[in-house]
């Protein structure tokens, strides 16, 4: 069957798996039933028992699906931990579903998979070892990417079922109030765990550093958590991220982030009380200092930044130049530390932050989002999930949850090393083209046809040079060429979902 963006799906897949195609943005107000969380009744208040191997003795069984979050990034300890005695413990049949697959779990689930321990998985990414190997059909059942929106609605809807989730913290209470924001491996927001804790059946802690009870804030409460279990060291501060992020000197990405801000502050939406997200990444940190020396001259404050956070921002807030942010992830240790101390960066679930089936998420009130793309195609699709040479590499997060915003700006070089950025078609579609407005390069900026509202604001502005996004795909070809068509199987390695659970478009394996 065909979908809206024309990509074809395999109908044996989609009616075994009870899925439906893509259909539009447009979600509408779906009135949907939330699965009601499992009470888990306990006695007393201190939930520290001494054995991981005795607690996952105790909650797990084969077939069950697991959870873990990836605040830690790459200085995450508890994963391999955790990994490594299911393993032992000779599990079988697992699902796999953590927020997000870094690369320090990479060689424990690729060990796990060719045991049989897990033989699904849903994630919002994968790269690496891992990615590579499910590209070449190393995982029994296809992949289901979701976006951190979508996984929180699937997980509130009953699609995703937690059995148990392994959630480490940087300090917790014997009763299991835990935090990101002190400790030794702080990484501050929790927002990905905190729709786990609040829905799995079974709720595992992992931390090193157990203080007095009560211990507030409590982002968990002791109301979600069963059992804690107390390790030498739950992460490595250092790979959770880096410190003040540096501001890129590349050339290339200067004047990418310098067009971005023209684009920003010439639009309708640059006015007092905007709001706006950028991702991490050197062009989109750069864009974050444009845009403050903007707010300056300008005399304009936001009303909020949204989203992963970065130092750069948490530093706008210190400013008075955001009111506040709405922080579900921290990029680097200078965000983290920050929202110990600053009670107008508000720490928010993934439900809050980009559910398109509750009560209102805080993307539906987002200005502006900045975000990046592995390639964009002439009709505005963007894929940041798969390479150029079609294996998975990358992770949908917040981008399809992101580009809701009234404004969506995609920022590429026309060129990566040797393989085009704008191409006449991705080879994923992650992020439809109705989501997407504007398209920044080093060689100037393509707007959306549907957007002629900026294409006859930005005509006016003569820093912006706005070119077809066909004239852009040229230019690219005609720098490193036009490559050979890539060969797959006709095997589904992974299915990627829109936000609202239908399916966008499919990965197929990759011939050796």
């Amino acid at each position: 069957m065909e979908n809206k963006v024309k990509r074809n799906l395999p109908d044996d897949l989609m009616t075994k798996m009870s899925l439906k195609p893509f259909e539009g943005v447009n979600i509408g107000n779906p009135d949907v039933q939330r699965v009601a969380p499992k009470a888990s009744v306990t006695t007393g208040e201190n939930k520290v028992v001494e054995s991981l191997e005795e607690v996952i003795k105790k909650t797990l069984k084969d077939g069950m699906t697991i959870s873990f979050h990836h605040h830690f990034r790459n200085g995450d300890f508890a994963f391999n931990k955790v990994m490594d005695l299911i393993i032992k413990l000779g599990y079988k049949d697992l699902t796999l579903a953590p927020s997000s697959l870094t690369g320090v779990m990479n060689d424990k689930v690729i060990e796990a998979i060719k045991k049989g321990v897990i033989t699904n998985i849903t994630s919002s990414g994968m790269r690496g070892s891992l990615g590579d190997f499910v590209s070449h059909g190393g995982l029994k059942n296809p992949v289901i990417f979701r976006s951190h929106g979508n996984r929180a609605r699937s997980i509130e809807e009953g699609e995703i079922k937690i059995d148990v989730a392994f959630l480490g913290v940087p300090v917790s209470d014997p009763a299991g109030n835990a935090n990101g924001q002190e400790g030794d491996a702080v990484f501050g927001s929790l927002g990905y765990a905190l729709v786990d804790a609040q829905y799995a059946d079974k709720v595992v802690l992992l931390t090193d550093n157990i203080v007095d009870y009560p211990n507030t804030p409590a982002s968990i409460k002791q109301t979600q958590v069963d059992y804690i279990v107390k390790v030498d060291q739950i992460g490595d501060a250092d790979k959770i991220g880096s410190g003040a992020t540096r501001f890129t000197k590349d050339p290339k990405e200067l004047k990418i982030a310098q067009m971005v801000n023209q684009v920003i502050v010439n639009s309708p939406y640059y006015k007092q009380g905007f709001s706006f997200q950028t991702g991490s990444g050197g062009a989109a940190l750069a864009v974050t200092r444009y845009l403050r020396q903007s707010m300056l001259d300008d005399n304009i404050t936001a009303s909020f930044a949204l989203g992963g956070i970065t130092k750069p921002t948490t530093d706008l807030l210190e400013e008075g130049l955001v009111n506040k942010v709405m922080d579900v992830q921290d990029f680097d240790k200078g965000a983290a530390a920050s929202m110990a101390k600053n009670k107008n960066q508000q720490e928010i679930d993934a439900s809050w932050y980009a559910d398109p089936h509750n009560k209102g998420a805080v993307v539906n009130n987002l200005d502006v989002a900045i975000l990046s793309a592995l390639q964009i195609d002439t009709d505005f699709n963007v894929n940041v999930m798969t390479g150029s040479d079609g294996v998975i590499r990358g992770a949908i997060g917040g981008h399809q949850d992101a580009a809701s915003a009234k404004m969506t700006i995609i920022t590429a070089p026309l060129v990566r090393g040797r393989n085009a950025t704008i191409v006449p078609s991705v080879e994923t579609v992650v992020t439809p083209s109705d989501s997407i407005d504007v398209l920044v390069t080093e060689r100037g900026i393509a707007i959306n046809p549907k957007r002629q509202d900026l294409i006859a604001a930005f005509s006016k502005v003569p820093e912006l040079k706005i070119v077809d996004i066909k004239d852009l795909q040229k230019m690219a070809e005609k720098q490193v060429g036009t490559p050979k068509p890539l060969e797959y199987t006709d095997r589904t390695v992974a299915l990627i979902q829109y936000r609202d659970g239908t399916i966008i478009d499919t990965i197929k394996e990759v011939k050796d």
